[in-house]
Parts: C-alpha cells; sequence; structure tokens
C-alpha cells in the first residue's frame, strides 16, 4: 500500500529545526505558547502515517485533552482513518496508530512496544513514567522520545536537558531552549505585556523557558521592601488610605493591612483569632476609624459574605473579593511584581515577613497554571491581607477614578 500523505499545517522555523533533528532523544524547554503541542501532534500523526505506533503521553488525563484535539483534528482528515474517541486512538489505513495516554498511573503505560512517545509537560510527570514504562517499550523498535514541557524548577526533566546541551546537534539526546518569542505567531506586544504585569521569576520560567533554582518561591527582595517607619494618622492627614482583610477560618487567623497610596508604605496592622466576628468587626472598625480608610477590600469567601454586608449597613467603605482559583494567581502575582520593584515598603514583623518567606508557588499538573498557598501547617493570612490591600492600587475603579480627579 502506497504510504498515506497529509497536508500539516507549517511548522515555524524553530519547529521546523526540532522536526528535521536526527536526535533519538529531544528535550525542549520550551514558553509558553511557542507550539510544543502543535509540534508534538504533528510529529505522531506522522509516525502513525508511516505506520508506526506513537504515543502522546501526559501528566493527567484533563491534560492530555489538549494533544488529543490536535492529534484528532490532523488524523481525522486521513482517508480511511479509524477515530476511536473512547480510546483516543486513530488507526490509520497502513497500519499506524496514535494513541493519547496519562501518566497518573505509571504501571499503566506498560507493555507497549512504540515507534514514537512524545511526553507533554514531563516536568509534571512522575520520572517512573519514563524510566520504568516508556523507555522500555522503545526497546524493541529502537523508538524515538520527545520531551515537551515548561520548566519546572531543576528535577528530572532539567538532568535530561542537561545531558542533551552536553551531547549537542550531533548525540543521541538533544536539547532546545525555545521561549515564547520564537513563536513569530505571537505579537511582541503581548509578550512585553506579560513581563510588565508579571514577576520576573514567573516571566523568566514561563515564557523565557529559564530553570529556576528555587521554582517554588513566590516573594523575591523582600528585605529590601520592608523598611516602613512607625507613623501617625496626623501625617497622612488628606491622602489616600487603604485596608486589606482575610478573614480567619476555623483555626486560622483574621489579618489586617492598612496602606497610604500617596506614601506608598504600611501604615498598620493586625492579627488575631479565636474571638466572636461581632467583635473582629469592630476591632476592623476601630483601625479603619483610627486611620480614617478610604476604602476596604475583604476576601467575601464563606463566612465574609455576611460580614462584609454589615459593614456596608454600617456606612463603612467596604468592597469583597472573591478568591478563587483563577483569581488567586493575579492576586498574589501583583504583590509579588510590587516587591520585586519595590513600589512599597511594609512594617518588618517577624511573623508576617516569615509567612511571605515561606509561602510557595506550584503548577497545577491539571491545567498547568500556577497555584498559591502557604506550606502544608503553616498559615497564609498575612500574605493575602497585603495582597488585597496593594490590589486596590492598580485593579479598584476607585483608584482609576481618584488618579484622574488630581
Amino acid at each position: 500500500m502506497a504510504q498515506l500523505t497529509i497536508n500539516f499545517p507549517p511548522l515555524h522555523p524553530s519547529q521546523r529545526e526540532v522536526a528535521d533533528s536526527t536526535a533519538r532523544y529531544k528535550i525542549l524547554a520550551a514558553g509558553r505558547r511557542w507550539g510544543k503541542s502543535r509540534l508534538g501532534s504533528a510529529l505522531c500523526v506522522a509516525e502513525g502515517l508511516r505506520g508506526g505506533r506513537a504515543w502522546w503521553v501526559a501528566p493527567s488525563y484533563k491534560v492530555a485533552a489538549v494533544g488529543w484535539r490536535m492529534i484528532r483534528r490532523l488524523g481525522s482528515g486521513v482517508p480511511g482513518a479509524n477515530v476511536r474517541r473512547v480510546d483516543r486512538m486513530i488507526e490509520f489505513p497502513g497500519g499506524g496508530e496514535v494513541q493519547v495516554r496519562s501518566a497518573d498511573d505509571p504501571d499503566s503505560l506498560r507493555g507497549e512496544g512504540l515507534n514514537l512517545v512524545v511526553l507533554d509537560e514531563c516536568a509534571f510527570m512522575k520520572q517512573a513514567a519514563w524510566e520504568e514504562a516508556l523507555r522500555p517499550a522503545l526497546s524493541d523498535r529502537q523508538g524515538d522520545a520527545v520531551f515537551i514541557s515548561t520548566p519546572k524548577g531543576r528535577n528530572w526533566f532539567w538532568r535530561l536537558y542537561q545531558r542533551g546541551k552536553s551531547e549537542g546537534s550531533e548525540g543521541i539526546y538533544q536539547s532546545w531552549q525555545l521561549p515564547t518569542s520564537d513563536n513569530p505567531y505571537i505579537p511582541a506586544e503581548e509578550i512585553e505585556a506579560a513581563r510588565q504585569s508579571l514577576p520576573e521569576v514567573i516571566f523568566e520560567q514561563e515564557y523565557l523557558a529559564v530553570f529556576l533554582e528555587n521554582e517554588g518561591s513566590v516573594f523575591r527582595n523582600l528585605l529590601a521592601c520592608m523598611n516602613a517607619k512607625p507613623t501617625t494618622p496626623k501625617e497622612h492627614e488628606g491622602h489616600h488610605k487603604i485596608m486589606g482583610v482575610d478573614w480567619g477560618k476555623q483555626n486560622d487567623f483574621t489579618a489586617l493591612s492598612v496602606g497610604c497610596v500617596d506614601c506608598r508604605c504600611e501604615l498598620d496592622y493586625d492579627r488575631f483569632n479565636k474571638i466572636d466576628y461581632i467583635f473582629q468587626r469592630g476591632r476592623l472598625k476601630a483601625m479603619a476609624d483610627k486611620w480614617n480608610v478610604n476604602n476596604i477590600l475583604a476576601e467575601s469567601n464563606a463566612m465574609g459574605d455576611p460580614i462584609i454586608e454589615q459593614m456596608q449597613a454600617d456606612g463603612m467603605p467596604v468592597n469583597g473579593f472573591q478568591t478563587t482559583g483563577t483569581t488567586k494567581p493575579p492576586l498574589i502575582e501583583g504583590l509579588a511584581l510590587t516587591l520585586e520593584r519595590q513600589e512599597f515598603q511594609f512594617i518588618n514583623d517577624s511573623v508576617w515577613t516569615g509567612e511571605m518567606e515561606a509561602y510557595e508557588r506550584k503548577i497545577s499538573p491539571m491545567t498547568g497554571r500556577s497555584q498559591y498557598s502557604a506550606p502544608e501547617g503553616m498559615h497564609d493570612d498575612t500574605v493575602m491581607a497585603r495582597a488585597l490591600m496593594i490590589w486596590q492600587i492598580t485593579n479598584m475603579n476607585w483608584w482609576i477614578n481618584w488618579g484622574q480627579d488630581e
């Protein structure tokens, strides 16, 4: 039977460089939107058209859906191809096949002879998925592997990358560092906007594909931003004051942070727990009155909503902030960017500074998004209060309008 062909979407230059490489193991540290999924899916379908067996493997079933959509779109255009949606497999008339698999359980990947495996976002997979399951599956056919991922610290993917760099273009392993800017279809102004809006460490990892030594660290430049001096309300008369509030839940603390927009510094703070909410509200009001706070932003999750409603009924200038998996990352990244650029000074308290030092960032293997939290057994109330206070400077309508009135 004549070999089947398909017209693939054109590859941009750095994708073509990778595709043309003769290395058996290709390691791609790639920035977001570089085009790693498009390249990987094209390589898998091309292998299937040659009569080979190819797998696309992702960290989870949900992440694998991205590759499946692209592979299905390409493969379904081949005359006579059998698309098995339930199995996430395409069988080609020439005997080749492509299947999308999840690495949730590395043992489930054993037992198949493969010509090609593409490991998508492999920095978020267990090393055992490669070493104990996928590498042996390539042996009888002397198959190839393509490792594609944004970096995640210096884990096993980084060690593979280092091996490819040391062997160079003539080795069995070859590595590439591929920033988002290599994709000519991503506007330069979009990348610059990301650089301006994200903390440097996040931009370096997600857009420049840099392997960071301490991938989990969130806040940098802390000591340079912990120099707020003791002050009095009289010194800030006529200034615009703001407050961030994180409500305590169960054994957590309620934390309050007051800042001055004009002076770019934290004025006061409070942290307490195990007191009734009516007293918490009173304690908050006392601090707001002391500093003549103009605007308050309080977390509205769970018990926050009824407390905020009561505060609004009492005439306090408070707005709610619903913390979700979508809204929390930009909230925390705004605080991190402020620290990085030394745009605000905070009071140096050992507990509050300690919570910021310990705060962690992880990447969800399900969504690829940043997740922020305190380490297990620790609190993040003070971090949230400060983040909510800082958020108001660049994201609240009152600040936009207030600036225009100046």
